[in-house]
């Protein structure tokens, strides 16, 4: 099912640049990629949980989230994708039977309907993409067993940045025309911007490669040049602020269990507990 408000033409091709991201992946990604499963259910182990990648892109958490001991399902709209996934699913754990791949879209409810539910679904930076935010929120909340926790991040509501940013990416993917106009701008911006970062660093006797490691992404196990190409090119394109998300789960029985908050223009992270009576309610 496309999304609601962009076409074929205008959708930014995610899958392949995962695939461009795979050929470079290591062994720290991957280690960083379980790390980061750790802090976003501090309160919960993985194992023998059923786990839900809900827009599994390069399939990397999917992989960190079985390597942590989870029976996953996997699924992206994107055909290429599934198949990035699949090819992490092939190269680490060809026989397991607890770990399934498949192409779907979270606005699709019969798709949904013949999922079930899970102990855990996980989905960074994926349903502001999908062209209609608010459906997709409420549709992964649906797909979470009661006590259930679900993780979602969201891009940070800006006002007129954000609103500048919308413009931007849907210009990158009009076509080589578009594409190239954006990137001969913002490519070179986001390069010197990184540097300068580093040099700060440097000037304040701090370590560059500490530095290089701190970035919020790279923590993830990401790197850092499919991250601008993911950000320049990610359309659709909707953000929302962290108390409206809040009282959206918070209308349908969720509460907060851990929220990263992103004041600039990154996304903001949060744990929800479908209906749990308990929980660290954590905020950073």
């Amino acid at each position: 099912m496309p999304s609601r408000d962009a076409d074929a033409e205008t959708r930014f091709p995610f899958g392949k640049n995962w695939a461009r991201f795979l050929k470079g992946l290591t062994v720290e990604q991957i280690a960083m990629a379980e790390r980061h499963l750790l802090e976003a259910f501090p309160a919960v182990e993985l194992k023998d949980k059923s786990f839900l990648d809900l827009g599994s892109g390069s399939g990397l958490f999917s992989l960190a989230a079985r390597n942590l001991g989870a029976a996953v399902h996997s699924f992206d709209y994107d055909a290429d994708a599934v198949l990035c996934t699949d090819t992490l699913r092939q190269r680490h754990w060809p026989d397991s039977p607890i770990w399934t791949v498949a192409q779907g879209s979270v606005l699709d409810p019969a798709f949904l309907d013949s999922l079930g539910t899970f102990d855990v679904v996980y989905s960074f930076g994926v349903l502001h993409h999908t062209g209609d935010l608010w459906t997709a929120l409420d549709h992964a909340g649906r797909l979470v067993k009661p006590n259930g926790l679900l993780y979602v991040s969201i891009y940070n509501d800006q006002g007129l940045k954000s609103a500048f940013w919308t413009q931007v990416k849907r210009l990158y993917n009009t076509g080589r025309l578009g594409g190239a106009a954006v990137g001969g701008v913002f490519y070179p911006y986001l390069a010197v911007r990184f540097c300068l970062s580093l040099l700060k660093a440097a000037a304040k006797g701090e370590s560059v490669v500490a530095k290089y490691k701190s970035n919020k992404r790279k923590n993830r196990g990401m790197s850092v040049i499919t991250d601008w190409r993911d950000w320049l090119g990610g359309y659709p394109f909707e953000v929302a602020g962290t108390d409206e998300v809040a009282s959206f789960f918070r209308e349908r029985d969720f509460r907060v269990e851990r929220l990263v908050e992103s004041p600039g223009g990154g996304c903001n992270e949060f744990t929800f507990a479908n209906g749990a009576a308990a929980g660290n309610n954590t905020r950073s």
